[in-house]
């Protein structure tokens, strides 16, 4: 009897310490709190799904996070930052997206400074490359109905890319935007003594000007590679254009995986039509096909179809279906109702 009033002592002492934490920063510099919270409802089947799966999910079209950034000025045009945002899962109460997330802040935390010669910032960041992929398909960040993320990310879905939508020890500069064309660069470390070379890096471009946006990314990731592969170079390169009656998408992507020579493509096509003043139609398809000298693999088919609906500025729901189909397995679709709020 005593153990529950002990926990929820304690969690009630780590929400007053955090609180306490978060009024004292805000009264010494430029801080805020914001977040995203997010949940849907449905039926999950895969491709290579032999049952069908109700559930009731955290996140959906955006993965539940909060946060705490702020700046100081440091004068001459310079500022201090710093971000710290945690991924949590509002259907049980749990931190992270998973239990494999670390306990702390899992989707970003890092310090650094910002000023006329760019940014620079160092700690645990949302990798560049998702970033990119986020803005040419018309379901942003989803690792549950975006057919070009679940390919790319989702380990249930056969993904392609290694390594995690976050990545740790990163040292990331970002230029400043001249022209609507923006540079990141990316360096982790692989902390392995002796062995420097173990590291991921990444440059990204995005130009963003009127009604096109452009990225082309390339990553090369080491120190989160898995077995049989000891690393991946990827190369993403899309397009969205707003031509009015709908925003268009288009993305190829390609993968090559260092010893075991398995190589990916992926092409992905979509838009978002808008239908009523706050509700559009989403649509989107990607096929990736696999060169795997080991083993034959059919191609992968996933197709998206939403309907998004903004009650408000800060608040909308949705409907969506998910069909997918690895050649050679049986058909796999899937179908939910969510809803999302931002504070």
């Amino acid at each position: 009897m005593g153990s529950p009033i002990r926990k929820a002592a304690g969690q009630a002492v780590a929400c007053a310490f955090l609180f306490g934490a978060f009024c004292s920063a805000a009264g010494a510099a430029d801080v805020q709190l914001y977040g995203m919270i997010g949940s849907y409802a449905g039926s999950i089947k895969r491709s290579d799904n032999v049952e069908r799966a109700t559930v009731v999910g955290s996140g959906g079209l955006t993965t539940s996070w909060w946060g705490i950034r702020g700046s100081e000025d440091l004068g001459d045009g310079t500022r201090a930052i710093f971000q710290l945002e945690q991924f949590f899962q509002p259907d049980t109460g749990g931190a992270g997206r998973s239990a494999a997330d670390p306990g702390g802040f899992s989707r970003s935390g890092w310090v650094g400074i910002a000023g006329r010669y760019g940014q620079l910032t160092i700690g645990r960041h949302t990798s560049p490359y998702y970033v990119s992929m986020q803005m040419v398909n018309p379901f942003g960040a989803s690792v549950v109905f975006s057919p070009l993320v679940v390919q790319s990310y989702v380990a249930s879905f056969s993904n392609t890319v290694i390594g995690d939508t976050v990545w740790n020890n990163v040292i990331q500069y970002v230029a400043p935007t001249i022209g609507g064309l923006s540079t990141t660069i990316v360096y982790a470390p692989g902390e392995v003594a002796g062995n420097a070379g173990v590291n991921n890096a990444g440059i990204h471009l995005r130009y963003t000007r009127g009604k096109l946006t452009a990225v082309l990314s390339a990553q090369r990731v080491r120190t989160a590679a898995v077995a049989p592969s000891t690393g991946q170079q990827a190369w993403l390169a899309g397009v969205a254009y707003d031509a009015g009656w709908a925003r268009l998408y288009a993305s190829a992507q390609a993968t090559e995986n260092a010893v075991t020579d398995i190589r990916s493509r992926t092409w992905q096509l979509g838009s978002a039509v808008p239908v009523t003043r706050t509700g559009s139609i989403l649509v989107s398809w990607a096929r990736t096909t696999v060169d795997n000298p080991a083993l034959r693999v059919g191609d992968h088919d996933t197709a998206g179809l939403g309907y998004d609906y903004y009650l408000s500025r800060r608040t909308d729901v949705y409907a969506t279906y998910l069909y997918d189909h690895i050649g050679g397995k049986a058909k796999g679709n899937s179908y939910a109702l969510g809803i999302r709020h931002t504070f």
